[in-house]
């Protein structure tokens, strides 16, 4: 009979103690060094799967695993919420991992949580690329498997928001309010959810028949800081209304503005995507459109828990938005922008 593969054999593979290896596998901290030649032991003996062997024949472990951009959004901290309370409610246990925006991290983290045993695994993308599909079916093979949250792609199962029905939302209500020279700041393409769809959908709505509507582009990152000290570049463009593509990106401009004397909505409007709590307390309040990220998080549990019970399931990607007018925008009368 075959010897099982131990812990002490790939901590000596590994050139690491042992209980190095337990602290990596019960997700604790190790080097980067380290982890990375745990894991080239754990590939070439296969431990992973023999480790929860037992355990997965016999019944599930109970636990999911979730890969989140942040740990600092709001949107994520919703999200995480709903998933939380949808899983406990069936007596599932959450491991988490933070990408911290970063690609290569958010694949590592994947196979990491498979590593650790996982049933399924919900990942909040920052984007799904080639990497991805062969994770996805490698984990497949081991009966792990992955919904995709946030990002949209044929290859792999999804929920999203509506982000292009959503832009269009925004589009349509800062034309009525009589807008043409509109700022959209947003963030990198590679995000094709935020990046993409969003400024895209407004900006069809937006300029669609009325000649006099310009919308200009200004990348930025997530973040409050990096769109304040992107108010430079706005402010030159003279726009009547600054459209952000996240509320985050919303509260760094309207500080921006306020620090220049600009006010807000009395000469330049601010609107933003996401509905976060902040934005009904800002000076004045910011319109938004809003999605319910508890309810999101909700409804991609109870996917992942069909696809576990190896029902067929169908990606989402019209999640509903809500328009939330608030103060900052103001109507502007046609032809009285200077």
């Amino acid at each position: 009979m075959e010897r099982r593969v131990t812990i002490q054999d790939i901590a000596t593979i590994a050139e690491v103690s042992k209980s190095t290896v337990s602290r990596y596998l019960n997700h604790g901290y190790v080097s980067e060094e380290k982890a990375e030649r745990i894991q080239q032991a754990i590939a070439a003996t296969g431990f992973s799967s023999n480790a929860f062997a037992r355990r997965l024949k016999a019944k599930r472990s109970g636990m999911i695993g979730v890969v989140t951009p942040r740990v600092d959004s709001p949107m994520g901290g919703r999200m995480l919420t709903g998933l939380s309370k949808a899983f406990d409610e069936v007596g599932c246990q959450i491991l988490f991992q933070s990408s911290f925006l970063d690609m290569e991290r958010e694949l590592k983290s994947i196979e990491h949580l498979a590593q650790l045993g996982v049933d399924g695994i919900v990942v909040h993308s920052l984007g799904i690329t080639t990497a991805h599909y062969a994770l996805v079916e490698t984990l497949k093979e081991r009966d792990v498997p992955v919904l995709f949250v946030g990002q949209q792609d044929e290859n792999v199962k999804y929920i999203k928001v509506d982000d292009f029905g959503a832009g269009r939302l925004l589009g349509d209500y800062i034309r009525r309010m009589g807008h043409e020279r509109v700022v959209f700041v947003g963030v990198t393409e590679k995000d094709r959810a935020v990046g993409v769809e969003r400024k895209d959908g407004f900006s069809e709505i937006f300029t669609r028949g009325n000649r006099g509507a310009s919308v200009s582009f200004v990348e930025t990152e997530f973040g409050i800081e990096a769109s304040y000290h992107k108010s430079g570049e706005i402010l030159a463009r003279r726009p009547s209304a600054v459209v952000c593509a996240t509320d985050g990106i919303a509260f760094g401009v309207m500080r921006a503005l306020h620090e220049n004397g600009i006010a807000v909505p009395g000469e330049v409007s601010v609107a933003g995507f996401g509905g976060y709590d902040m934005g009904a307390v800002t000076y004045p309040p910011l319109t938004t459109v809003a999605f319910d990220y508890e309810e999101l998080g909700r409804r991609a549990a109870r996917m992942l828990l069909r696809m576990l019970s190896a029902e067929i399931v169908e990606s989402v990607s019209d999640f509903p938005a809500q328009l939330i007018e608030r103060g900052s925008v103001n109507k502007v009368l046609w032809g009285s922008e200077g």
